[in-house]
């Protein structure tokens, strides 16, 4: 597959991991464009990547076959009727990763049909140890799915939808899900400070262990429930903690905690859903 000029809007911390993913697999920084409008962003991604820097989009887009929208949902409107005019006349493939902003809204924006593909990338992805959702409306080839499927593997695993509606899921799982760890670290920690360990010793307790345990469920053949049982044994200490957990309705709380987040995807779907001016 030749490599083809690609432009990213936007040059944020996800940005750079995708860009610094790309380069690593290969790519030449030379078919890279990056429109950042801080100077100070702008710099670091030309020093640290030697790929084209831009102060705006239209000067970007203008080299690029393939677009990648990564800019804030708030200003996606503005961004995408700026660019409206090359998007009639180049025709990029898009590629968004702007959280609860829908293909239809996209392609109105533009004011043309594009062929469009939205991403909710997670923020491991700076690691290279992300993983990402992916849904392609009509307008997408064969071809164009394989170069977004490239271009997002630079962050980790993909996966495919067949129904945009499922975008808020994912975003709900794994686009916000690295948080709810954090916040699980968080509570962990201070939990095993008040039994009496350092504030470093729970801190490195906590972190290996998360690490090590997702490092079981990824590469295990065993569902997170075979894993969970094979570590609890009867009338043991786990067993202690897992109830609990259970008698406190943790698995309730998780559920209506990962609901909240999709239903806040779409109230930003609609948010953002605007007619051109």
């Amino acid at each position: 597959m030749p490599t083809l000029s690609l432009a990213f809007i936007g040059g944020g911390n996800m940005a750079r991991s995708l860009i610094g993913g790309l380069i690593a697999q290969g790519r030449d920084p030379a078919s890279i464009h990056v429109a950042e409008p801080m100077a100070e962003l702008r710099e670091a991604l030309r020093r640290d990547f030697a790929v084209h820097v831009h102060e705006s989009a239209e000067a970007a887009a203008k080299h690029a076959a393939i677009w990648m929208l990564a800019v804030k949902p708030q200003v996606m409107p503005e961004v995408c009727r700026d660019l409206a005019t090359t998007a009639s006349t180049r025709r990029p493939l898009v590629v968004s990763i702007a959280a609860g902003i829908t293909s239809a809204q996209l392609t109105r924006w533009f004011g043309t049909a594009l062929p469009i593909v939205r991403a909710m990338p997670n923020t491991p992805a700076l690691l290279r140890a992300g993983i990402t959702g992916l849904y392609a409306n009509a307008e997408v080839t064969k071809e164009q799915h394989a170069q977004a499927d490239a271009l997002l593997r630079a962050a980790g695993p993909t996966i495919w939808l067949e129904d945009e509606a499922l975008m808020d899921a994912v975003t709900a799982v794994s686009g916000s899900g690295p948080a709810y760890l954090f916040l699980l670290a968080e509570a962990m920690q201070a939990a095993g400070e008040a039994e009496g360990l350092s504030a470093g010793q729970a801190s490195v307790l906590v972190a290996q262990t998360l690490f090590g345990a997702a490092r079981m469920l990824d590469e295990s053949r065993e569902t997170a429930a075979e894993l969970r049982q094979r570590v609890t044994s009867p009338k043991g200490t786990t067993e202690a903690a897992i109830n609990t957990f259970e008698a406190g309705g943790f698995r309730a709380l998780v559920k209506d905690a990962i609901h909240a987040a999709r239903i806040r995807g779409a109230e930003l779907s609609a948010a953002n859903d605007e007619e051109p001016t």
